[in-house]
């Protein structure tokens, strides 16, 4: 009877861990590409538009990726599947009184570490934001973040006005 009981708790062992890894959340989708209107100086460097607006030239600099992420939340269901499989594993310890302590403290263990693993699991990114640095031909540097940077690469040639970004073909 003794195998038995140990085929069945190293089954429902597996079933557990199965479980807390189904809490996985899926992977995030890559952020939507937009195209910058092309268009091409008209004139030397710097130029003032009819409207009175600068426009300033450079080439792209460096892109980098800015993630914010919110803090991990946990439904318990991490918890809870951990202190089963805790105490499943912490009975199969010990005898008589070693065995409760053993199973008591391998359900506060597997508690504590399965909300851990679901906490660790569902943490997402919640903003992805792109910061362009832009290297300007009179020698001063400026960077701008968009939520999406585009078709726009390392070398580029860019055109600013009015604080909006443009890649010039």
């Amino acid at each position: 009877m003794r195998p038995t009981t140990r085929f069945v708790s190293a089954v429902s062992s597996v079933l557990v861990v199965a479980g807390l890894a189904a809490c996985a959340a899926p992977m995030s989708q890559p952020a939507p590409v937009s195209n910058y209107p092309a268009t091409y100086p008209q004139a030397t460097y710097p130029v003032q538009t009819p409207q009175g607006n600068y426009v300033e030239y450079g080439r792209v600099s460096n892109v980098e990726v800015l993630r914010s992420q919110e803090q991990a939340r946990s439904s318990g269901v991490g918890a809870v599947l951990g202190g089963v499989a805790g105490a499943v594993v912490g009975s199969q310890i010990g005898g008589g009184s070693g065995r409760t302590a053993a199973t008591v403290i391998g359900a506060v263990g597997g508690a504590v570490a399965g909300n851990a693993i679901e906490k660790s699991r569902n943490t997402q990114p919640v903003n992805e934001t792109y910061r362009i640095s832009v290297q300007l031909d009179n020698g001063a540097a400026r960077a701008f973040d968009v939520p999406a940077f585009g078709d726009l690469r390392i070398g580029d040639r860019v055109k600013i006005e009015n604080n909006q970004l443009y890649r010039i073909l």
